[in-house]
């Protein structure tokens, strides 16, 4: 009698376990990261010009939008607004990474685009604990962007 609760509690605990894991399997990934500007145009041409984003149109083709496509998987969508609240913060940013950093340095040093490490001091790449190198730039409307050369 002994044997078969102590089959029957671990099976018990299997099974509970597994459900546990299986609740934690949602799958996510990325479709897009909006922000909201001021000046569409140079906002979006920086996007295009600087990082190499390929404009996108958007679904409606309704005005006030400027979309992107980021690696042809998520998108990056920006918004016309005449009025934006808040600060930019550094710790709000969109997040890209490169597996060549050193190139993209070269690209911003090129076109005279300055960058700064977290700590913020200019020219200057961060490496994360985790070896990963990244530096910030902001778009002509202050917002903040990391690159990086974290891998897939």
């Amino acid at each position: 009698m002994k044997k078969f609760k102590m089959k029957h509690l671990f099976l018990v605990a299997v099974l509970l376990t597994a459900r546990i894991l299986m609740a934690q399997e949602i799958s996510f990934r990325i479709d897009h990261y909006s922000m909201v500007v001021k000046d569409l145009e140079k906002t979006g041409d920086f996007y295009a010009s600087v990082l190499g984003l390929r404009d996108i149109p958007h679904p409606t083709r309704a005005e006030g939008f400027r979309w992107f496509t980021i690696d042809g998987v998520a998108q990056l969508h920006l918004i016309r607004k005449d009025n934006i609240l808040g600060t930019r913060s550094k710790s709000e940013h969109l997040c890209l990474s490169t597996p060549d950093l050193e190139e993209f340095i070269g690209t911003l040093q090129k076109k005279s685009i300055p960058y700064w490490d977290w700590l913020g001091h200019p020219g200057q790449v961060t490496l994360r604990a985790d070896g990963v190198r990244q530096i910030y730039l902001q778009d002509p409307e202050g917002n903040w962007i990391e690159v990086n050369d974290a891998g897939p």
